[in-house]
């Protein structure tokens, strides 16, 4: 009978554990979203995809960081000064701020950084082999590696071999956080997927393809007020690829977020004018806003490329015709329910200080101009122009056919091919196709970011300017901008380049994108901005 009763009491502890244990899971936080392109690192020098981007800035930090007004704030930096003459920057650290916990640190706890930390960080990404970031940091003193300096362990400097005003909203970029020699010596290529940093969650587990989770990071620097964040317990990734599954696990709760039209069925939760429905107002919020990207058409012009000898791109008079050749409001309107503006100005987008409509002119739908220049390039009503190949994917065949639907009541006869993503972006880049759709995201929230794309400099394969845009008047308006320290001037400039490429049209924009959330509503604290950064580290879950 004792027997029997120490069985029994042996029982009811462990079933109350569980109990307890389950009560304590059922309260803990935890932030779900799912990431259909998937997640290739988590090394921040890989740092390139908004898929890792996005995971990376929860477990990491740098330098500086951008707020929601695109206002660059401290971050492990409490302070910084830059001399006069634009050349060097000095950082002044926090003290306070400490790796994750890792075998690869003695006893396996996390310690204090350094400005060390800061100086080994950055030069591992003028490594090629490491980082694509290499040609963020042109203008650092990389002679003799005395670019990046600690003049004790909580000062770090810069040095840079001429003035480049952007320089600071760069480091915001998350190529810049800072990481442990410690976790690289021990790691080594593996420490993509074994990432240490100093950020609000440190990695928990990563089953690719399928789940990657994230946890609260107990002894993270930053407060609110009083609160040491994050509030969360933890963040957990799923790597659906399909987007109506995607999309009905957020309608069953299983998703906190879903981001970007891509990824919401849009006819069913949003009216024609881009709101939503009545019968969703109460279950989520819809978080919309100006995003720093544009989405064009490019025309490959390059003067000496001998396959474009008799390709219509390379006539001026066209490119202009099939600019004004489709009506990009009715685009926004019915394509993509108002969620975006109709790129009628530049190439640079609203909510950078220098876009202003009434100073750039682009293009927007006009027929007589189209039967103009038409005749001017040669070809009235069309007659003579070839067929014209227009590479896109399949997730923008829809805006295509538009396009070419449009063009084709000009004569303008538009073929349409449809490539992998992967593909075409290889494929432009090495000056393969002669006409494409893309978009440009910006990297950092300065004018230069976009208009380095037509720089000559940057020709692809080894540069980004895939249309091979060349004109001496921008070259010299682009290299004064990076040196001019004053706005108002340098945002001339600026203006000047974006009217000299409607000009010239190596490419017509289409329109400039929103950055488009749905949010369920039990979800606080998560707030967007016109880079589309992810910040999870004031959310609540209620």
């Amino acid at each position: 009978m004792k027997k029997q009763l120490t069985y029994l009491l042996i029982a009811i502890t462990i079933l109350s554990c569980s109990h307890a244990d389950k009560k304590k899971d059922d309260s803990s936080t935890v932030f779900k979203y799912n990431e259909m392109a998937g997640i290739t690192s988590l090394d921040p020098a890989a740092a390139r995809s908004f898929e890792n981007i996005w995971v990376v800035n929860q477990i990491y930090n740098g330098l500086v960081q951008m707020n929601d007004s695109l206002h660059v704030e401290p971050s492990i930096a409490k302070s910084w000064n830059i001399s006069k003459d634009g050349l060097t920057y000095t950082f002044n650290l926090n003290t306070n701020v400490f790796f994750h916990d890792n075998k690869c640190f003695a006893e396996g706890k996390g310690r204090k950084v350094l400005a060390s930390d800061f100086v080994f960080s950055f030069n591992r990404l003028l490594d090629a082999t490491v980082s694509s970031a290499i040609s963020l940091l042109s203008h650092v003193n990389t002679n003799d590696q005395k670019g990046f300096e600690a003049l004790n362990d909580s000062i770090f400097i810069i040095h840079l071999t001429k003035p480049f005003t952007p320089f600071l909203g760069i480091l915001t970029m998350k190529y810049f956080s800072v990481i442990p020699k410690e976790a690289i010596e021990v790691y080594g290529v593996d420490f993509r997927r074994n990432p240490i940093g100093t950020g609000p969650f440190k990695f928990k587990m990563w089953e690719e393809g399928s789940k990657m989770v994230l946890i609260k990071n107990e002894n993270y620097f930053e407060f609110e007020g009083s609160n040491r964040l994050p509030y969360l317990d933890a963040v957990s990734i799923s790597f659906i690829k399909d987007k109506e599954t995607s999309f009905f696990n957020f309608l069953q709760g299983d998703i906190d977020m879903v981001s970007g039209i891509d990824a919401i069925n849009t006819d069913k939760v949003l009216t024609p004018n881009g709101t939503l429905k009545d019968i969703y107002k109460t279950k989520y919020t819809l978080q919309t806003q100006p995003y720093l990207k544009t989405d064009y058409l490019g025309f490959l012009i390059d003067e000496n490329q001998v396959t474009l000898k008799n390709s219509p791109s390379k006539n001026k008079a066209l490119r202009q015709a099939i600019s004004y050749g489709f009506d990009r409001k009715k685009m926004v309107r019915y394509l993509r329910k108002n969620l975006g503006v109709p790129a009628t100005a530049g190439f640079i987008p609203p909510g950078l200080p220098s876009f202003d409509s009434k100073k750039v002119k682009g293009y927007d739908y006009n027929p007589d101009k189209v039967k103009e220049l038409l005749f001017l390039a040669g070809f009235p009503d069309g007659k003579g122009l070839p067929e014209i190949s227009l590479a896109t994917t399949e997730q923008y065949l829809e805006l295509a056919e538009y396009i070419q639907s449009q063009l084709s009541e000009f004569g303008i006869k538009i073929k349409i091919d449809v490539q992998k993503a992967s593909v075409l972006t290889e494929a432009i880049a090495n000056s393969k196709v002669k006409f494409f759709r893309k978009s440009w995201v910006a990297d950092y929230p300065d004018e230069e970011n976009f208009l380095s794309l037509f720089y000559s400099k940057n020709w692809s394969p080894k540069g980004f300017n895939y249309t091979h845009y060349y004109n001496s008047q921008f070259d010299q308006l682009y290299e004064r901008s990076q040196e001019e320290l004053n706005d108002s001037i340098r945002y001339d400039y600026y203006r000047q380049m974006d009217q000299l490429l409607m000009e010239d049209v190596p490419v017509t924009p289409i329109y400039y994108d929103q950055v488009v959330r749905l949010v369920q509503k039990n979800i606080n604290g998560l707030t967007s901005n016109s880079m589309n950064i992810l910040s999870l580290k004031k959310v609540k879950k209620n």
